[in-house]
């Protein structure tokens, strides 16, 4: 089956978008969530990720020091970077052992917030960019996460811009609170599953 990655800036929206694919009984692999849990669970990289930011990168309780761990990574960009570098490799072996497990259905999403950023986007055989206008995305999560505008604009300037995103992406869903949602997904789901179906002969 195909694997379709699925991405947006902060406050695009793209969170409501995988929720109707899952309407249409489309598997979705949450990779921020998973990356989270495989912090405290994958012993091999809970290892790297002491050996790289100290011990106390974990409480006593085998926990993320998130403090710690942004206080380090957040004000140091090729410290974020070393850090992902880390979490990735096990991330994607996740992944993979997810996406085999899927059965009966004629691809599954990977969705991923820096999918275009980590070249996450390469690994996968289309991918989805989920767009909005940028006063709207501040707005959505200004409302969301109860933070400033400048912290919002302080998260968006960490990733890479639409206007980058889109010529690298294969498809484009505008969630700008006008467009309808429902017929631009279902247009992409079917183009996916007749694409699968070649595939499969």
């Amino acid at each position: 089956m195909l694997q379709v990655g699925i991405t947006g800036g902060i406050g695009s929206g793209k969170t409501t978008i995988c929720k109707i694919f899952e309407i249409l009984n489309i598997p979705i692999y949450y990779a921020d969530d998973q990356a989270k849990k495989l912090m405290v669970t994958n012993e091999l990289l809970i290892q790297d990720i002491k050996d790289f930011l100290g011990p106390d990168a974990y409480t006593k309780e085998g926990q993320l020091n998130r403090p710690y761990i942004a206080n380090i990574v957040f004000n140091d960009q090729s410290k974020l970077d070393r850090l992902n570098s880390l979490v990735h490799p096990a991330m994607y072996k996740d992944g993979q052992r997810w996406h085999l497990q899927q059965k009966e259905v004629p691809y599954t999403l990977k969705e991923a917030a820096i999918l275009f950023e980590s070249k996450g986007n390469a690994l996968m055989d289309k991918t989805i960019l989920v767009v909005a206008p940028l006063d709207l995305r501040i707005q959505r999560v200004i409302a969301r996460d109860k933070i400033s505008k400048e912290a919002v604009l302080s998260r968006i300037s960490k990733q890479m811009s639409d206007e980058e995103k889109i010529p690298l992406a294969d498809y484009i869903i505008l969630n700008n609170g006008k467009a309808p949602l429902v017929p631009q997904i279902l247009k992409i789901h079917d183009k996916l599953a007749i694409l699968s179906k070649k595939r499969l002969g």
